[in-house]
């Protein structure tokens, strides 16, 4: 996967088109979301923001490098994968990071699920952010136009094709109840504009509506308590929830009763890996989270 050309618009559009179908096409794809089932494992994760060595961890430790065998591949989330802390130049070179991920999508169609994250859709729409005083959807441009040139227009829709394609949670049918991973949830003021049917149909151009629509409120959503996620448990018929999107300092919070939030991006990151047939509670998992920092990279 290192020997890809990602300095060719050419190419760098065949990735993110061919990971735009397998997102579109896998097996595992319902309506806007993944599903699978027991048996099999989970490597769970949380944001991610071009951490390239983290990445490479996560593939070995999904077993989804080149050479890995085959029966002990495993079930890998990829989300919040652009803009990261540190720009070259003033410049963010992420699309590859995202052209890395698409190729992996291809390669592993019903093993990878890319989760659509905030900064993902912001960069797509356009949406304002600013991350340590850097306006992070301009520096990732300015890193596009930088080394595609005239080309750049072409790569960027591309890259929307990708990012529009990408399924908004993984539900998870476990023995012990439904796992679902998703970037965020939706807070408890959003929920009354908030259209869960989302998560059952094919979506529209007015989900992903800054502030209005229901895909935005669900991946921008903070703020979720025990309350909000009890509701849900009884309303989506989902016992635990792994998420991201919110900064967790050693790499996992605990959000009583049933969710989990990751951070896979700094050096404290982790992931978490779930046996399918035995899921864990979600009290538990603080303590089975493996640290990112453990994996020999090959």
């Amino acid at each position: 996967m290192d020997s890809l050309d990602l300095n060719n618009a050419d190419a760098v559009c065949d990735l993110f088109e061919a990971g735009a179908r397998a997102n579109r096409d896998s097996a595992c794809r319902e309506g806007s979301i993944d599903v699978i089932r027991a048996p099999g494992r989970l490597i769970a994760t949380g944001d991610l923001h071009d951490n390239p060595v983290h990445f490479a961890r996560l593939v070995e430790a999904a077993g989804l490098g080149e050479g890995a065998d085959p029966g002990a591949r495993a079930h890998l989330t990829l989300h919040e994968i652009i803009h990261p802390e540190t720009l070259i130049s003033g410049m963010d070179f992420s699309y590859r990071a995202l052209a890395r991920v698409a190729r992996l999508k291809t390669v592993h169609p019903e093993h990878v699920h890319t989760l659509l994250a905030n900064h993902e859709l912001a960069q797509v729409l356009g949406s304002g952010i600013v991350k340590n005083g850097v306006r992070v959807v301009e520096a990732f441009r300015d890193g596009l136009h930088y080394v595609f040139a005239d080309d750049a227009g072409r790569v960027e829709d591309a890259i929307t094709a990708f990012v529009l394609s990408m399924p908004i949670a993984l539900r998870v049918h476990t023995p012990r109840g439904d796992i679902l991973c998703a970037h965020s949830l939706p807070g408890p003021a959003m929920m009354q504009r908030f259209d869960p049917s989302i998560l059952s149909r094919d979506l529209t151009e007015d989900d992903y509506e800054p502030r209005r629509g229901s895909v935005h409120l669900m991946i921008w959503g903070r703020g979720y308590d025990a309350e909000l996620l009890e509701d849900l448990v009884e309303r989506w018929g989902v016992n635990m929830f792994i998420l991201g999107h919110e900064h967790a300092p050693n790499g996992v919070a605990l959000v009583e009763p049933n969710a989990l939030v990751l951070s896979s991006d700094h050096a404290r990151g982790v992931y978490l890996p779930i046996d399918l047939d035995h899921p864990p509670a979600a009290a538990q998992c603080p303590s089975l989270v493996e640290p990112l920092t453990r994996i020999q990279a090959t």
